[in-house]
């Protein structure tokens, strides 16, 4: 298992990087990415932090950690060039946090993000036709997740990413150390999304290639 998709206590997390770490790897994850939330006001404060914690669990061998942000409730307009920046820094995972149903993020958010240079977008709820279009033609992932009440939009996701090809990956949005769930329930969440077994092994896939690519 992969989650590319994780929090530490440098934004809502419950747990330091290492730690976090160490749970992930207890619970059978293979990888992480440590993806804190961030704004103008903390992104170059997480993310060299992230890189030096990272690298020094990494370097042990259990599992590998990706140093990463995700960009939240930020204004529309201000996506790419925080994208950018984030890059800049070394963030391995760009994540821009959707437009959820269940919290008041900016519209537009969607559509910014996935004309920027971000590897994936997170719970992106009632996402349009036109913006998946834009996903699959850019090669950023949308997200499937496992995290209650952003779940509530799975099955659209999905439905959607089949019709017009775009390529998903499945995240926890960890937390907590609890949030990390078993292959089997994944499969599940992934199942009652209304994905077929083929779809599901594809999207495990996809979160390898990822790694693979952010890893060169």
């Amino acid at each position: 298992m992969i989650d590319l998709h994780t929090h530490s206590i440098f934004s809502d997390g419950e747990l330091i990087p290492a730690e976090m770490a160490q749970r992930a790897h207890y619970a059978g994850y293979k990888a992480i990415a440590i993806t804190d939330h961030a704004d103008h006001s903390n992104y170059d404060f997480i993310i060299p932090r992230l890189i030096k914690g990272c690298l020094k669990i990494t370097e042990k061998g259990k599992i590998k950690v990706l140093p990463g942000i995700e960009l939240t409730h930020v204004d529309p307009r201000d996506i790419a060039d925080l994208a950018d920046e984030a890059r800049k820094l070394g963030a391995k995972i760009i994540i821009v946090h959707g437009e959820t149903l269940v919290e008041p993020v900016p519209a537009g958010t969607n559509k910014s993000a996935l004309q920027a240079d971000i590897d994936i977008l997170a719970h992106p709820g009632l996402i349009t036709e036109e913006e998946v279009k834009m996903a699959a033609s850019r090669g950023i992932y949308l997200e499937i997740t496992t995290r209650k009440g952003h779940s509530l939009s799975n099955g659209h996701v999905a439905g959607l990413a089949r019709k017009f090809k775009a390529q998903i990956v499945l995240d926890n949005d960890a937390h907590a150390p609890t949030d990390f769930v078993s292959k089997e329930m994944a499969r599940k969440i992934a199942q009652g999304a209304g994905m077929a077994a083929e779809e599901i092994t594809a999207m495990f896939a996809n979160s390898q290639n990822l790694l693979k690519k952010v890893c060169t």
